[in-house]
């Protein structure tokens, strides 16, 4: 923790903030994600690139018109230490939005000042739909896109979704089992639905352009005690850079162990 607190002051001025590009359809859970990251209820101040704060209200109307920036940066109050970028748009088909988030990547991953540049991808695909995990944005995404150095995670939200459906398959099997050996098949049932939708093998083909560094699974990410603990850990260790690795650490608060391992090592 020590070498974390000592380098952390000579760390903000040379990297500035940790920015992270987070991609997903709509109701992929990509707010909630961010907002248990920085620990908070609350929406993120929208800034422009001249960090100008945005009127919420003017943003969420861009929006809807297919207006949406993908410079715009995102920041909590809760931690200001962190800045996003949404790709919102891409993913409903449109050409120009998809073309713009690959320009987007790839100036920030070239931009020569390391406080702009973009250091971690964090690609939300959600499981409440499991026979449609990977769809043409994805593989547009994958196929078409270069990030560079620049690790992409991907986090399967809405995991818990494939529970029911694994249940209902099942059930009948499930008659006159103990609680625990049932909760096992469940799991097991489970395991084997993620495996079959083939997403893993689609994510990983050597034709992508783009293959993700790791992937974690969210769910319930709506309950109060939910956190992305094993997110914010994943991406931690899909960093190639050490000060960058650094930069995350000290600047997540919700993760003490996360904070703990890497002083340690």
């Amino acid at each position: 923790m020590a070498t974390i607190d000592a380098q952390d002051s000579d760390l903000r001025e040379m990297i500035g903030r940790f920015r992270v590009l987070i991609i997903g359809r709509a109701n992929a859970g990509k707010t909630t994600i961010l907002q248990k990251v920085c620990n908070t209820t609350d929406n993120p101040e929208i800034y422009n690139t001249k960090g100008e704060k945005l009127d919420d209200t003017v943003v969420e109307s861009s929006i809807k018109r297919g207006n949406h920036d993908i410079a715009n940066e995102m920041v909590f109050k809760s931690n200001p230490g962190f800045v996003f970028h949404d790709s919102c748009g891409f993913e409903a088909g449109s050409e120009v939005e998809f073309e713009d988030m690959k320009n987007f990547i790839s100036e920030r991953v070239h931009a020569k000042k390391l406080e702009e540049r973009i250091h971690a991808i964090w690609y939300c695909i959600p499981m409440d739909n499991p026979s449609r995990t990977f769809q043409r944005s994805e593989e547009k995404f994958f196929m078409e896109c270069d990030t560079g150095h620049v690790p992409v995670v991907v986090a399967f939200t809405k995991f818990e979704a494939l529970r029911p459906v694994a249940f209902g398959e099942i059930k009948k099997e499930l008659k006159g089992l103990s609680a625990e050996e049932r909760s096992r098949r469940i799991a097991q049932r489970v395991e084997e639905l993620f495996m079959n939708t083939g997403v893993l093998d689609r994510l990983s083909d050597t034709n992508n352009r783009t293959r993700p560094k790791s992937h974690v699974r969210l769910q319930n990410m709506n309950q109060p005690n939910a956190n992305c603990d094993t997110l914010l850990e994943s991406t931690t260790y899909a960093l190639d850079d050490e000060e960058l690795r650094l930069c995350l650490v000290s600047t997540q608060r919700s993760n003490l162990e996360l904070c703990i391992k890497c002083a340690v090592a």
